[in-house]
């Protein structure tokens, strides 16, 4: 499991689930209820195609919200790779409640292990190279939280998890403010400490001014390679406490190479956005 991957309190996330719970049972389960009468039972969920596993620890807390007798364990270490036909997990108690919980349970599962097994592709190609894989704020609404948690599972970094974590100064914020300067200059006098201000640059003059208004971060975006790498030798001369991130059509063939300019980070929507599900299957055993 990597060392970033740490789930937010169950008070947070209990919320969440109870309501998805509520969505996929609404006025009871029909099939389940006119079948089951406490019966109890066990199951194994099998990965039906190779992966990285996240999310374990949600499922069993689904099930656990309907019965907190039944007992979840886990076969394949959260985070850690699987196979095609590799028991996940196996699960005991109340059939009415593995019944119940086996819909919702499975689909986070299945959501977070396909962002997982994205991000550890992108972070693979980050070896032996200084650069960290970070996330963004394209989420699913709803989902943000444990898709963010799926990517640091896969070993990357978080960025900002919302738009209170930090001042990120973007290009339409640059353009309402008539340019970089004027914006860290106003937002500064706002912001409690200790904010860092990061700014977002297209050019090489972009980065400059950012450099000589304190920006704590800079992102170069959409920037060639070989421009990249001008922009990273001008803002380490400047200041090497500067931290530069990359971002920006960023892909498994090119992140490599923007990793190689010397940046600090690398910004990309693309395990979440373009992960697929990981399919795993519950099977009762008995």
């Amino acid at each position: 499991m990597s060392d970033f991957g740490v789930l937010p309190p169950w008070l947070v996330i209990d919320p969440l689930l109870r309501d998805w719970l509520l969505e996929d049972i609404g006025r009871g389960d029909r099939t389940t209820q006119a079948l089951i009468s406490k019966e109890v039972g066990q199951a194994k969920w099998v990965a039906k195609a190779p992966g990285v596993i996240a999310g374990l620890p949600v499922a069993a807390r689904v099930f656990q919200l309907l019965n907190e007798t039944v007992s979840f364990v886990p076969v394949v270490a959260e985070g850690s790779s699987c196979q095609r036909g590799e028991v996940v997990a196996e699960i005991y108690g109340s059939l009415d409640a593995l019944l119940m919980g086996e819909r919702v349970a499975l689909n986070i599962v299945m959501r977070l292990s396909g962002i997982s097994t994205l991000t550890r592709k992108y972070v693979e190609k980050l070896a032996n190279l200084f650069a960290k894989l970070v996330d963004t704020r394209k989420t699913t609404p709803g989902l943000r939280l444990l898709e963010k948690y799926a990517t640091t599972v896969g070993g990357a970094v978080n960025h900002r998890m919302g738009l209170d974590d930090a001042v990120m100064i973007k290009d339409n914020h640059i353009a309402a403010a008539g340019g970089i300067g004027k914006a860290i200059s106003r937002i500064r006098q706002h912001i409690p400490y200790p904010l860092t201000i990061e700014v977002e640059t297209e050019s090489l003059h972009q980065v400059e001014e950012a450099l000589q208004h304190s920006a704590d971060i800079i992102m170069l975006d959409n920037m060639p390679v070989h421009v990249m790498r001008q922009a990273v030798d001008m803002i380490r001369q400047h200041d090497n406490r500067v931290k530069i991130e990359a971002s920006g059509n960023i892909t498994l063939e090119t992140i490599r190479a923007v990793a190689e300019t010397g940046v600090d980070y690398i910004s990309t929507s693309a395990p979440i956005t373009q992960a697929s599900w990981l399919d795993v299957s519950m099977k009762l055993t008995g």
